[in-house]
């Protein structure tokens, strides 16, 4: 059964029965940026550091990144949101994901946030 994981970037992280992990943003974050218009996504089969960017976002408000919150090596990426970002503001957690990849240490994602922990977070933001 897969679990899905917080980080305090607003970042999700599906891990699959597989060990493969599934990265995107949360609705907190989709709608803080407002509509995305523009998505570049992470080199396939290319390694990256904790804290590496891995993707890059444009909204009509602004434009951020996605970190990659441990090592590891991007396996598949998310083309369709090349031609539709939008997908990310219409699904942020499901069809809006940005990239798969197979963590270098599993044991890294140990310390992010569950659901309930992740909503909590939130609550201190005002």
């Amino acid at each position: 059964m897969s679990k899905t994981v917080f980080t305090q970037d607003h970042e999700w992280l599906r891990i699959e029965d597989d060990g493969s992990i599934v990265a995107g943003i949360t609705d907190y974050a989709q709608d803080q940026l407002g509509d995305l218009v523009y998505v570049q996504l992470p080199e396939v089969n290319k390694e990256y550091a904790k804290g590496d960017e891995a993707a890059v976002i444009e909204s009509v408000k602004t434009a951020g990144e996605i970190l990659m919150p441990t090592a590891g090596i991007v396996s598949e990426i998310n083309s369709a949101l090349a031609d539709e970002p939008g997908k990310v503001n219409e699904d942020p957690m499901g069809a809006g994901w940005f990239f798969k990849f197979k963590a270098n240490n599993p044991g890294d994602l140990d310390g992010l946030l569950d659901e309930a922990g992740y909503k909590a977070y939130l609550a201190t933001l005002g």
